[in-house]
């Protein structure tokens, strides 16, 4: 934050006391999906999370790939486990129907309803070592993984709550994206900027379509530039921050920031719906 702006304040209290909601993409303690956690959890409200590990939908796997879901899921398990005690967490892979459903069925089974999720979850493979291969020379594969698990899976989770009523009427959903998935930005973002843009399509048809169907609400946020997650900070520079923070009239948004907005979106009787909104010190608004 630039100087001049003091600490953000929020109404402490119990806004989702009685409500539970489903945090996706934490995959460790400095997870921006984390700090939404801790808020819902502040404001009374209980959270069930997934993370990525091996489930016994992964056939034929590598050891390279074994050893990479099994730690991954441990980072996962022991972030949960030290930043959200007496929270329930599953090992999900949204790639795969049958770990969404056995997810959703496990859910039914327990009697538990959710009153909405966070879809914290991107993949882009054309992204190493903070270069960002060219888009002309991304390949299909390359290009449909990151849209499959970036965009995609927000239909497929969506579906299998739905179709397993796990979903509460009236439900909130709420996405992050950033300014990349509408504008070329100083850093240059491709293939997985496309998939982002997709995301946002998503979130507006299905608040149409879930809207009208039960009053469920979908939205999306694009933050600001962030380097303390692992995905920021293997896609960003020091420099990257300094110029937002430098063009953002309010500098740079704070995780608590973000936090404080999706909790806002996910407060029961709301009628905010289909917007793609930014918590980003106002960088989006410059040329």
């Amino acid at each position: 934050m630039q100087a001049g702006h003091g600490e953000p304040q929020y109404i402490n209290g119990k806004m989702l006391e009685g409500n539970c909601f489903l945090i996706t993409g934490i995959a460790d303690e400095h997870s921006l999906a984390m700090y939404t956690a801790k808020e819902i959890i502040a404001q009374n409200g209980t959270v069930i999370c997934t993370g990525l590990g091996a489930t016994p939908y992964h056939n034929n796997l590598s050891e390279k790939a074994k050893s990479f879901l099994n730690n991954t899921f441990n980072q996962f398990e022991d972030a949960v486990k030290k930043e959200l005690p007496n929270s329930s967490y599953f090992a999900v892979d949204v790639t795969l129907d049958e770990s969404l459903k056995d997810f959703a069925k496990s859910l039914k089974d327990q009697g538990i309803k959710i009153n909405g999720f966070l879809h914290a979850i991107a993949m882009d493979k054309t992204i190493r070592q903070k270069q960002v291969k060219p888009l002309i020379d991304v390949t299909r594969d390359e290009f449909c993984d990151t849209m499959d698990v970036s965009a995609y899976s927000l239909i497929r989770l969506t579906h299998f709550l739905v179709k397993y009523d796990v979903l509460a009427p009236g439900s909130s959903i709420c996405s992050l994206s950033y300014i990349a998935a509408e504008k070329v930005t100083f850093h240059p973002y491709r293939n997985i900027s496309i998939a982002k843009a997709a995301l946002e399509r998503i979130t507006i048809e299905l608040a149409d379509e879930l809207g009208k169907r039960n009053g469920t609400r979908v939205n999306a946020i694009r933050f600001s530039p962030f380097m303390g997650s692992k995905a920021g900070n293997a896609t960003l520079t020091d420099k990257d921050i300094e110029i937002s923070n430098k063009v953002s009239p309010l500098g740079n948004a704070r995780p608590e920031d973000l936090a404080y907005e999706i909790v806002h979106l996910f407060r029961p009787k709301s009628r905010i719906t289909g917007e793609i909104r930014h918590v980003d010190g106002g960088y989006h608004i410059m040329g």
